[in-house]
C-alpha cells in the first residue's frame, strides 16, 4: 500500500527539478534550432559525409531525404477509404498458475468511412502449450516471457495482412439493413465497386524498426523477422501502405545528424577523435533533447516534417522494405510515423496516407481512433486472465488431472489478512 503522507515530502524537490530542467531543455533546443540552420545551408555536404563515414561513426543518425526546411501541409483525406489496424497483448507464462503456457491475443479492428460496410472489431486469441513453443527459446538464452513479445509482434504483421487480404478480396455483395432484418442487398449499392482503388491504410502502435533483434541470435532471429517481412511483401503486393504510428516517441535519429556540423574535427571519425565517449562527445550538445521538442517548433498543425531514411543496423536485414520516416504536427503532439521504402517512394500515397492518420487522430480525440480500439480489443483484463484459467482448470479436470489449482505463494498473495 503506498503511503501517501510520506510521499508527499518529496514531491516539492522533484518540482524544484522539474523547473531547473524545463530551463535547460530551452537552452538545448535553441542549441538545436541553431545547428538545423547551419544543417539547412550545407545539407548536401553533410549527407556526404555521413555517407562516407558511417561506419566510423559512434551514433545512429537518419539521413535527410528531403530539404531540412521541409513543413508540407497534408491534404485534405479522401471522403471513402478503409482503416485496417492490429494491437496484441498476452497472458505471460507462469509457475504458480495451474498449467504453465502463455497466451497472445490479437484485436483486430477494420473501419470503413463513406462505404455502406460494418466494421470489424474483435480478438484472434492462441494458446500457446507445447514444449516446442515454451522452451525453444531457451537454446538462445532468451527467457519466456521475452520470447512471448517477439512473436507477438510477428503475430500482430501476419493478422494485418491476413486482413488486408480479406479486404481486397470482399464480396461484391453488401449486407445492409433493411426493415427490422439484415438481408444481402441484390440492388446496386452506392460505394464503389469492391476492385476499384479504395484508399486504404494499415496501422500498427509502434516502431518497424525491431531494435530487439539487434541482440537475438541469428538463428532466433529467423523465427521473428521472415514473417513480419512476407506480411509487408502481402501488402505491398495490394498497394496498401503500413504505418507504425509513435505517440511521444522519445527517439533522436533526426537530431543526431544535427551532430555533423556540431563536430569540432575535421572529419566526423568517432571510432578515433572519440573513442569511448561516444555520449560525452563534444558533438553532442543537446542531449537528452528528442526530435519531437526540436519539429514542435518547426511544424503547425497539419504539417508534416521532412522525410528520413533510418540508419538502424538492423535493417540491413530488411530488404526491400528499408525504412524511412517523418514527424507529423497532429494537432495534440509530434507524432513520429514510420513506413517502408515503397511508400516512401511515392509521395502522393504517402501523403494521403499521412493524411488519414491526421483524420484518424482527430476522430480519436489526440489519438488514431484505429490503433485505440485494436488496443481495447486485445487487452487482456484481470476478469478475462481469471475466466481463461478457470476454463483451462476445467478442461484439465475433464480430462483426469488431479491436484489442479495455483501455488500455495500465488494464492496467498491473492489474499489479505489485512
Amino acid at each position: 500500500m503506498l503511503d501517501l503522507t510520506k510521499l508527499a515530502r518529496q514531491m516539492q524537490g522533484i518540482s524544484q527539478h522539474l523547473t531547473v530542467e524545463a530551463a535547460a531543455s530551452r537552452q538545448r533546443l535553441e542549441r538545436a534550432q541553431h545547428l538545423l540552420t547551419l544543417a539547412q545551408k550545407s545539407q548536401a555536404d553533410l549527407v556526404n559525409l555521413q555517407e562516407k563515414w558511417r561506419d566510423r561513426l559512434g551514433f545512429a543518425a537518419a539521413a535527410p531525404i528531403e530539404s531540412l526546411s521541409t513543413a508540407i501541409d497534408l491534404p485534405t483525406p479522401p471522403a471513402v477509404h478503409t482503416i485496417i489496424a492490429t494491437d496484441g497483448s498476452q497472458i505471460a507464462p507462469s509457475h504458480h498458475e495451474i498449467a504453465y503456457c502463455y497466451l497472445i491475443n490479437v484485436g483486430r479492428v477494420v473501419l470503413h468511412y463513406g462505404q455502406s460496410l460494418y466494421p470489424l472489431l474483435d480478438s484472434l486469441p492462441e494458446v500457446f502449450y507445447r514444449s516446442e513453443d515454451l522452451y525453444i527459446s531457451r537454446q538462445w538464452g532468451i527467457r519466456p516471457e521475452e520470447w512471448m513479445g517477439y512473436r507477438r509482434t510477428a503475430s500482430e504483421a501476419s493478422v494485418l495482412a491476413e486482413l488486408a487480404a480479406s479486404w481486397i478480396n470482399r464480396p461484391s455483395q453488401v449486407t445492409s439493413r433493411q426493415g427490422n432484418g439484415n438481408r444481402k442487398s441484390e440492388i446496386p449499392s452506392s460505394i464503389p465497386d469492391p476492385k476499384s482503388p479504395i484508399p486504404a491504410l494499415a496501422m500498427v502502435d509502434g516502431s518497424l524498426i525491431y531494435w530487439f533483434l539487434e541482440q537475438l541470435p541469428g538463428e532466433a532471429r529467423d523465427h521473428i523477422l521472415p514473417p513480419i517481412l512476407e506480411a509487408w511483401d502481402v501488402l505491398r503486393d495490394m498497394g496498401i501502405p503500413i504505418m507504425g504510428y509513435l505517440s511521444a516517441s522519445r527517439s533522436s535519429e533526426a537530431l543526431n545528424f544535427l551532430r555533423l556540423p556540431a563536430c569540432p574535427h575535421p572529419v566526423p571519425d568517432c571510432m578515433t577523435h572519440c573513442p569511448g565517449q561516444f555520449d560525452r562527445a563534444p558533438c553532442q550538445v543537446f542531449d537528452p533533447l528528442r526530435d519531437t521538442a526540436l519539429w514542435a517548433s518547426q511544424l503547425q498543425p497539419g504539417q508534416r516534417s521532412p522525410l528520413w531514411r533510418s540508419s538502424a543496423r538492423i535493417l540491413e536485414l530488411y530488404g526491400a522494405h528499408q525504412i524511412y520516416f517523418c514527424y507529423v504536427h497532429v494537432g495534440t503532439e509530434i507524432a513520429r510515423v514510420e513506413v517502408p521504402a515503397w511508400v516512401a517512394e511515392n509521395p502522393e500515397k504517402l501523403d494521403v496516407s499521412l493524411s488519414l492518420i491526421l483524420a484518424q487522430v482527430q476522430k480519436g480525440y489526440g489519438y488514431p481512433v484505429a490503433l485505440a480500439e485494436a488496443h481495447n480489443q486485445a487487452v487482456v483484463r484481470g476478469g478475462d486472465r481469471a475466466r481463461f484459467f478457470a476454463l483451462l482448470e476445467q478442461q484439465m479436470i475433464k480430462a483426469g488431472l488431479r491436484n489442479v489449482g495455483t501455488s500455495y505463494k500465488e494464492a496467498r498473495k491473492r489474499g489479505s489478512i489485512a
